[in-house]
């Protein structure tokens, strides 16, 4: 089928279409600010039928600026070019009749149900090798309880990044390649081997009911044991080479 007005599909799994999209396919004269505000005057309800959401666009003179969009899920959509009486409505009205019975058979059904379990499942794994990691962070705590877990100078790859004049995306990728950590997602991890040495202090942030953000800092033992690692590779900080320079 071809794809008339773009889609996109919402994290509640509805799928949606943009109001200036549908604005311009329709051919509709008026503006379209004004022309919106007609259509919901016909019942249709904010953050039910439609959301409004700010655009950013580039004008032709390279300057950014905003403008006020709305998606708008497809049963409001398929009324809105009835309204318009004409064949460009329904050209759009059969668009979205089709959409509307494509996306709810019984292949489609199936598909967004396995691609939200695939999604759990990635998450769960994620999430026990998180608490993995941080179970054997935890495991020298009798010894390391004051110098390490409550000790005030943690520090972020990027800060040990900038001692060595590397970025942190190629500090971290670099410990890739030496064997300490892994990527999981968008996540950096230790390998097992050096996970219950006290290199790093893992968290987990709550943001809301759905979504977290994790955050790892390097202990001053997991910054010697980098200079260490790299002094091997004839890696040193910047210090020690304008020293030896």
């Amino acid at each position: 089928m071809n794809q008339l007005i773009p889609t996109q599909e919402n994290k509640d799994g509805n799928l949606l279409v943009s109001g200036r999209d549908l604005h311009e396919f329709l051919e509709v004269g008026t503006r379209y600010d004004i022309w919106f505000n007609r259509m919901k005057e016909y019942g249709f309800v904010e953050n039910i039928d439609f959301v409004e959401v700010d655009q950013k666009r580039t004008t032709s003179h390279g300057r950014e600026h905003t403008m006020i969009d709305h998606h708008i899920k497809i049963p409001m959509a398929k009324e809105i070019a009835m309204l318009q009486r004409n064949e460009k409505g329904k050209q759009a009205r059969l668009y979205f009749l089709e959409l509307e019975e494509r996306w709810n058979s019984p292949e489609m059904v199936m598909k967004r149900a396995m691609d939200y379990l695939n999604a759990r499942v990635e998450k769960l794994q994620t999430s026990n090798l998180l608490l993995e990691q941080q179970v054997n962070e935890l495991k020298p705590k009798a010894t390391y309880y004051d110098m390490v877990l409550q000790n005030k100078s943690l520090l972020s790859i990027s800060k040990i990044a900038k001692d060595y004049g590397m970025s942190a995306i190629k500090m971290n990728r670099l410990l890739h390649e030496l064997g300490v950590q892994y990527r999981q997602g968008d996540i950096w991890l230790l390998y097992a081997k050096h996970q219950d040495k006290g290199y790093t202090q893992t968290y987990t942030h709550v943001i809301d009911a759905d979504k977290s953000r994790v955050s790892t800092k390097w202990t001053q033992k997991g910054r010697l044991f980098i200079y260490e690692l790299l002094k091997q590779e004839g890696i040193l900080p910047l210090i020690e080479r304008d020293e030896s320079s």
